[in-house]
């Protein structure tokens, strides 16, 4: 209702202004009024039937053509002052007046128009391209709500947006919800809006209807609003979203597919891995179990096959652990200030590696490192095994650590005689389950590198291999700052 009442008004308004402007014309060219200037007053009353139509339209123009026809007649064609008509001349001068001047008033009112028609698509061509370029970099219902919202709000002056969407199918971010609200105000100091919306859009995806798109205008946007241009711009909004929930989908496809292919490949190497240490562990025992005259040094040798046994299986069920907790992000730092050389004299001791030579270049002067002990200790045996496996038997691997960057971090490169390792290679040998060689050839599930990589990262280090001319290396930096603790030295 109001906006028909406001429609009138403005009607009234153009009407009364064409109007007027002509009365203005009609005084003006009153002192030139005469029989022979009868035609030059004609033509120049089409001035103010031009500009009415130009400025207000054809209700401007068709005022101001029939005011110019009127006041023509009655002030400028004999007798004056009266709107009879003696000659047939004038009786067709007026008609050819009023004929062109309609013909104008109509022509200037089409282009103008136009002119509007063709604005308002590329306003409405400029708005929809702004809001692709928002929508675009978005990937989640939350975002591309708020997203549409405010530029709904600002596209049509609104004073406030709500948009509602329903749960989409598939879509996990907003499953346990039972609706998505994104909401956008714009008002100004001391504006109230009404309670209900101005317009209520639906938001339809196909022949589904997935949510609506609540708006409400001040009075002075009410009457130029284009329900066209709303629905183009909810239209783009529902593709976002589907685009949004097919991503979701092809993302937990690719996820559900990596994950099944991991855990095949996991349990595929485990339990080749799990067999043969089981194997020994169990030919073992029987063979100490049996009834068997079996010397010292036969039994001894067994016991150290079940132990070496063993510290396997123990490695691989710590890696195991290890990697689970990495991936489910519950892995918890017990950091305390460490000597790495109680640590490297740890890891040695444990592992007594007798297959091949050490070189040890790690000082006890170094800083103090802030780390989780029993976590940097499974990195150096889960490195050292890894040259051990990979080393030619009785070759040299070499241990050398030392301070960097001012005493910021803390270097340790571990050197060992294996083969080089092809370049395509290096940036993927910390990957879950990426093996170089063989299965058959090298044991391992292909987890230690990659948990290294892992408990690095935690720590803030970094870790990295290259092939270097003194042999296959294996670099680890740690940061020696802790919560803005400067590095401790060691107490002599």
């Amino acid at each position: 209702m109001y906006s028909k009442l406001l429609v009138r008004y403005r009607a009234l308004n153009e009407i009364g202004a064409s109007v007027l402007l002509t009365l203005l014309a009609t005084l003006i060219l009153f002192a030139l009024r005469s029989e022979e200037n009868t035609a030059m007053i004609s033509q120049l009353y089409l001035l103010p039937v031009g500009i009415g139509a130009a400025r207000w339209g054809w209700r401007g123009g068709i005022s101001s053509a029939l005011v110019s026809f009127m006041t023509l007649n009655y002030f400028f064609l004999e007798p004056y002052y009266t709107f009879s008509i003696h000659r047939s001349q004038d009786l067709i001068t007026l008609v050819i007046f009023l004929a062109v001047a309609a013909a104008i008033s109509q022509l200037i009112s089409q282009a103008q128009r136009s002119q509007s028609v063709a604005e308002a698509h590329q306003q409405e061509t400029l708005r929809l391209y702004e809001l692709n370029n928002v929508l675009i970099g978005l990937n989640t219902p939350e975002k591309i709500l708020q997203a549409l919202a405010s530029q709904t709000l600002h596209a049509f002056e609104a004073g406030k947006v709500e948009i509602l969407l329903e749960p989409l199918e598939d879509s996990s971010s907003v499953s346990s919800q039972s609706a998505l609200i994104a909401l956008a105000e714009n008002l100004l100091p001391g504006q109230a809006l009404a309670a209900a919306p101005t317009l209520l859009v639906p938001l339809e995806s196909g022949p589904k209807l997935v949510g609506e798109v609540r708006i409400w205008l001040s009075p002075a946007a009410r009457a130029g609003v284009d329900q066209r241009a709303i629905q183009a711009f909810m239209l783009r909004g529902v593709m976002a979203l589907e685009r949004a929930q097919v991503a979701a989908s092809e993302q937990k496809t690719r996820a559900l597919a990596e994950s099944d292919r991991l855990k095949s490949a996991l349990l595929s190497s485990v339990s080749h891995e799990l067999r043969t240490p089981l194997a020994t562990i169990k030919a073992s025992v029987s063979s100490l179990l049996g009834d068997y005259d079996l010397d010292g040094a036969v039994q001894t040798e067994l016991l150290q096959a079940i132990e070496e046994e063993t510290d396997h299986l123990t490695q691989l069920v710590s890696n195991l652990l290890s990697m689970s907790r990495l991936e489910a992000g519950s892995l918890k730092l017990q950091k305390r200030w460490n000597s790495l050389r109680e640590i490297v004299d740890g890891v040695l001791q444990r592992m007594h590696i007798t297959t091949h030579r050490l070189a040890l270049d790690v000082s006890s002067d170094l800083p103090l490192l802030p780390v989780d002990y029993v976590l940097i200790e499974q990195v150096l045996v889960n490195l050292l095994s890894n040259c051990v496996k990979y080393a030619p038997e009785n070759s040299l691997i070499t241990l050398r650590a030392w301070a960097q960057d001012e005493l910021q971090a803390l270097h340790l490169g571990i050197i060992n005689q294996g083969p080089p390792v092809a370049e395509e290679h290096l940036e993927h040998i910390f990957d879950k389950f990426y093996r170089i060689t063989a299965a058959e050839k090298v044991s391992g599930i292909g987890l230690g590198l990659s948990i290294c990589n892992g408990i690095v990262e935690v720590h803030g280090g970094k870790i990295w291999a290259e092939n270097s001319p003194s042999g296959f290396t294996f670099h680890l930096t740690l940061p020696l700052t802790w919560q803005g603790e400067q590095p401790y030295l060691p107490s002599p």
